[in-house]
């Protein structure tokens, strides 16, 4: 085939390719913006925000903190929870469901806990906990705009299509060899043009997608610590130094929640 014929027939293509890339790629950016948008305008839980940040400041820690903010429980030198008063009063809530499931959590047992404690052997509190963060994303899922999908059973036909049409360029181009300067410079040019083809399928792949990151989680990356956390560490940071401690506590007390039994001098002064 003719190396001129074979160029003009080669670089249109590859113009065509490179024009569908740019114009998925503008699509998906509209869609990451709409999206980002949305999260702002949606995603305003603090506690769904900080579900997936290390413990010192995940949701549970800011739970905690939001009933000693609110006067509802104290923490101890050696990080266990307790509830005060105002905590006891079954009238008294904390606004929220996971401030609220560790206060009735605190309410069940019948001694002080630390939080880590907590977090690993209720079940009650962990049930919450998931309950609350899938139902938060059930509600907000559906309001963000579907990402942009490939064009499936075309897209295949397409991908087998521009196959054949390299098969057959770089089969032509090697048939019959150039004369001239402007069949030399064609050859070079459909050459080109096959090497960006390939290069357009590794840039046209699905994994490249892989690396944006989530609109919703970027967004609830970028909302920064819990506002509790940070409030307990400037109103009262001992309190926020034992809130850590007790996060880090996870063995069970002896009586397991049980109220101790006193021992009276008599009992204390006989011999065991």
């Amino acid at each position: 085939m003719d190396s001129v014929a074979l160029a003009c027939f080669a670089l249109p293509v590859t113009a065509l390719q490179y024009g569908l890339l740019r114009l998925r790629g503008r699509r998906e950016d509209r869609w990451y913006r709409t999206a980002a948008k949305r999260c702002a305008a949606l995603a305003r839980d603090p506690y769904h925000a900080a579900a997936d940040r290390w413990w010192p400041e995940d949701d549970i820690q800011a739970a905690a903190a939001r009933l000693l903010l609110d006067g509802l429980a104290t923490v101890n030198h050696r990080g266990n929870l307790a509830l005060t008063a105002a905590g006891s009063d079954p009238a008294r809530g904390a606004g929220h469901p996971l401030p609220d499931a560790l206060l009735a959590t605190l309410r069940r047992r019948t001694a002080s806990a630390a939080l880590g404690n907590l977090l690993l052997h209720d079940t009650a509190l962990r049930g919450a906990r998931e309950e609350f963060h899938a139902a938060y994303r059930a509600r907000l899922m559906p309001q963000l705009p579907r990402p942009p999908r490939d064009l499936g059973c075309l897209g295949a036909i397409g991908l087998l299509l521009l196959v054949a049409e390299m098969s057959f360029t770089t089969a032509a181009l090697f048939d019959r060899f150039p004369h001239g300067p402007a069949n030399w410079a064609a050859a070079a040019a459909t050459g080109l043009a096959l090497l960006a083809q390939i290069h357009w399928l590794d840039r046209f792949s699905p994994q490249q997608d892989a690396g944006r990151p989530d609109p919703l989680a970027n967004w609830l990356t970028l909302m920064g610590p819990h506002p509790a956390l940070t409030e307990l560490a400037a109103r009262d940071p001992e309190s926020a130094a034992r809130l850590r401690v007790s996060r880090m506590r996870t063995r069970r007390r002896r009586n397991r929640g049980r109220t101790r039994r006193h021992r009276t001098p008599a009992e204390a002064g006989s011999p065991v």
